[in-house]
């Protein structure tokens, strides 16, 4: 049995070599982007996600999805600047991202959202603020009816209607089961499957947010 796990393990990065090696070739031949990206870390890892984006067909690749990461927003101290340096990392990055995919007429096909685990108290702890609950989330592409808000603001009031106790942990309005299940029906996950990929998606409403075309 440990040799199976052995060989499997083997096989596996066998893989990733070989995968590796495929992905290096078709980039070495690609043309350069015109998009000028901004040479931050979110800037350099969505340059890299656009490059092989651009190699997809030598790769014989139809559907991909791509992680990036920014980490620092997990503040409780000097937060102002930190998210205004954040911030601008973000709306930077993701300008230059769209636009290298107008650049290579991918625009509909492709969609960029944030996800992150919690938002930040309305009220200050000392010079930040403490964990909350929800926040709001980013969707881009030209698959996505923009320019608009999905989902209900909340009264930005502590121990308001929206706050769940005096501390402006605001209650969302919107579950994360909505906001996938939207993106992945329009990454084509087919409405039969729905149930079992989101079983929580029933006890919300409605079940698609009709951010995407």
């Amino acid at each position: 049995r440990e040799r199976t796990f052995v060989r499997a393990a083997g096989d596996v990065l066998s893989r990733a070599i070989r995968a590796d090696q495929q992905l290096s070739q078709a980039l070495a031949q690609a043309p350069a982007l015109q998009t000028v990206f901004p040479t931050t870390s979110i800037g350099n890892q969505l340059r890299m996600v656009a490059r092989i984006v651009s190699v997809r067909q030598p790769l014989a690749v139809q559907r991909q999805i791509f992680f990036c990461s920014l980490g620092g927003f997990d503040t409780h101290s000097g937060q102002l600047a930190s998210q205004a340096d954040l911030l601008t990392q973000l709306g930077g990055a993701l300008q230059a991202f769209h636009a290298a995919t107008v650049e290579l007429g991918v625009s509909e096909g492709v969609t960029t959202f944030t996800s992150s685990d919690f938002g930040r108290t309305y009220k200050p702890n000392g010079t930040g603020t403490d964990h909350a609950w929800g926040t709001c989330q980013l969707v881009l592409g030209g698959a996505v009816r923009g320019g608009r808000f999905y989902g209900q603001w909340p009264t930005l009031a502590l121990g308001g209607p929206d706050d769940s106790g005096t501390s402006g942990r605001f209650i969302p309005t919107t579950s994360v089961d909505q906001f996938a299940a939207t993106l992945a029906r329009w990454y084509g996950l087919a409405a039969a499957d729905v149930p079992y990929v989101f079983p929580n998606l029933p006890h919300f409403d409605p079940g698609d947010l009709g951010f995407m075309l």
